[in-house]
């Protein structure tokens, strides 16, 4: 008889978490963020008074009659 020993299912389920680990690490580490480059403001008056952005310029094009 061989001395080795039968796979048990909780050494099954520890080589299926090392595995899950190892491809979330792989998942995590694939592809390194790249900066996103910022785009220069408007120049608009400071300040609170009424500015002309892009949600007020699609609602006057929606409620145009």
């Amino acid at each position: 008889m061989s001395t080795q020993s039968k796979p048990t299912r909780r050494a099954f389920f520890a080589g299926l978490g090392a595995v899950a680990a190892a491809g979330v690490a792989v998942k995590l580490a694939g592809k390194p963020a790249e900066p996103v480059a910022a785009e220069p403001a408007p120049s608009e008056p400071e300040g609170t008074s009424y500015r002309l952005s892009e949600h007020v310029k699609k609602y006057y094009r929606t409620a145009k009659i």
